[in-house]
């Protein structure tokens, strides 16, 4: 193991400039229309045998409900075709079709041209030196990301649920805004009320889950607002693990949830300087519609509303008053 914080750091630098010269930042890839997720989908069918969605989602290290929208375009397409496999009748096996093997072979020239170009400039390195090193670090990166504890998204009230919650809030808030009391017993009375609500169609809750522990909450709320307007609250990942997306698996069952229900638009009530939190927001398609300084927590802060449109419909001019 190396301690020497300059070699790691160049690493880290290669690693990144790789991931912009390969395209990887880029909405599409390898020279085609098509987006990265999509490019390495029909990689990883050209290359195995009996590939299934299943084998997808630990092959490109995404989420099912992903995965699934990714290979329903596909299909759609006409790049990937699906069949029942012949022993286990739940699975489904992709292959590639004749637009499916025309991309993959198109695939494999570019990226092929774009690396034996680069190895032709190479001063000293030998290509094969090249192979065995990039091998095995890909395979070190590998084997670290296979021993982290795995994550699950569980819908509904598990016990312990609310006061796990209210403890990640107080604890996170409390350091964060200098939150308190006030805060804390808002958020404990407001859950309490809401769980026994949960039977009822248009409410829900999710916990994260690592090795039995709740690790993140959200929870939408299809009743406190207006009429057919969803509110997103209690969302919260414990401490050191924001950035593993924890909170990304929980913001996407949560909008699942409120599209397929048919909510015009979803809200949620935050404050100001949480900035990783509102990427998230807007990265599922809210937009900030309102702040004022307030002091519904407890404490002063510049309060946001936020509001995500249902896909395809247009914001409602709805009251949207702030409160918690």
């Amino acid at each position: 193991m190396t301690d020497d914080a300059a070699t790691i750091a160049h690493i880290r630098d290669a690693s990144r400039r790789l991931v912009r010269e390969l395209g990887f930042m880029q909405a599409t890839l390898a020279g085609t229309d098509l987006s990265p997720s999509a490019v390495h989908a029909i990689i990883e069918v050209g290359l195995g045998r009996n590939v299934s969605a299943r084998d997808l989602v630990a092959a490109l290290r995404l989420e099912k409900s992903t995965v699934s929208r990714l290979v329903g375009a596909l299909v759609a397409d006409g790049y990937l075709a699906e069949a029942r496999d012949g022993t286990d009748t739940r699975l489904k096996r992709l292959t590639l079709t004749d637009r499916g093997r025309q991309a993959y072979a198109a695939i494999n020239a570019f990226a092929g041209g774009q690396v034996r170009g680069a190895v032709d400039r190479l001063d000293g390195l030998g290509a094969p030196d090249l192979a065995r090193a990039l091998d095995a670090y890909a395979r070190a990166l590998g084997d670290q990301a296979q021993r982290q504890p795995v994550t699950d998204i569980v819908e509904g009230y598990v016990p312990g649920l609310i006061g796990r919650a209210v403890a990640m809030h107080a604890d996170y808030y409390s350091r964060a805004a200098g939150f308190g009391a006030p805060f804390e017993a808002t958020v404990a009375g407001a859950m309490a009320g809401f769980v026994p609500r949960l039977g009822r169609d248009g409410n829900a809750i999710w916990s994260a889950r690592r090795g039995g522990a709740i690790v993140g909450t959200i929870a939408i709320d299809g009743e406190d607002l207006a009429p057919n307007v969803a509110h997103l609250r209690w969302f919260i990942v414990a401490d050191g693990l924001r950035g593993a997306g924890i909170g990304r698996a929980l913001m996407q069952a949560a909008m699942e949830f409120v599209d397929s229900h048919g909510f015009a638009e979803t809200r949620l009530w935050t404050f100001s300087g949480l900035d990783a939190a509102r990427a998230l927001y807007e990265r599922a398609g809210f937009r900030l519609v309102g702040e004022k300084p307030g002091r519904q927590w407890g404490e002063q802060v510049r309060e946001q509303q936020f509001v995500r449109p249902h896909p395809g419909r247009a914001a409602d001019e709805q009251d949207r008053s702030f409160h918690p």
